[in-house]
């Protein structure tokens, strides 16, 4: 005889501090006694934007920007020049710091070690526009080294 237990049903004391980073879900268990319960336990990430429309308009601004990276890489090959070149380095950094931030909220956790993640984070993406904009600046530009690199 399958039987479904909640874990919280059980645990009637500090339900809430117990529980309060997990996510507990019960799993159906064929016992005959009824007293062995399994649970899964899934470690959700901190809900920073809970209730916000930052958070909806962040996920929009990420999606706008793989969009326009779409049109703008071959137009920077039709097209190059000094502000194709810069356009280019501010897109791919943005593009970068925010796929490099979700997988930070994903797999870091820990406030010390998310701090240190997100100042590391924004270091590389500072040390990234700054070498690309350099680049641009001192040397041929990201669309004419594109453009050189594929003449091999």
């Amino acid at each position: 005889m399958a039987t479904l237990l909640r874990v919280s049903s059980l645990c009637r004391a500090n339900r809430a501090s117990a529980f309060k980073s997990l996510l507990i879900r019960p799993v159906p268990c064929l016992t005959q006694d009824h007293h062995m319960v399994q649970t899964s336990q899934i470690h959700t990430s901190p809900n920073h934007h809970a209730g916000s429309k930052a958070a909806s308009m962040h996920w929009t601004s990420e999606r706008a920007l793989s969009v326009a990276l779409l049109g703008l890489l071959p137009a920077a090959y039709l097209y190059p020049g000094a502000a194709m070149d810069y356009s280019l380095a501010a897109a791919l950094t943005l593009h970068g710091h925010w796929g490099l931030g979700q997988v930070v909220t994903d797999y870091v956790h820990g406030d010390a070690k998310i701090k240190m993640a997100n100042t590391s984070l924004f270091a590389l993406s500072a040390l990234t526009f700054a070498g690309l904009c350099y680049f641009n600046y001192h040397d041929v530009g990201i669309c004419k080294a594109v453009s050189m690199l594929w003449s091999l």
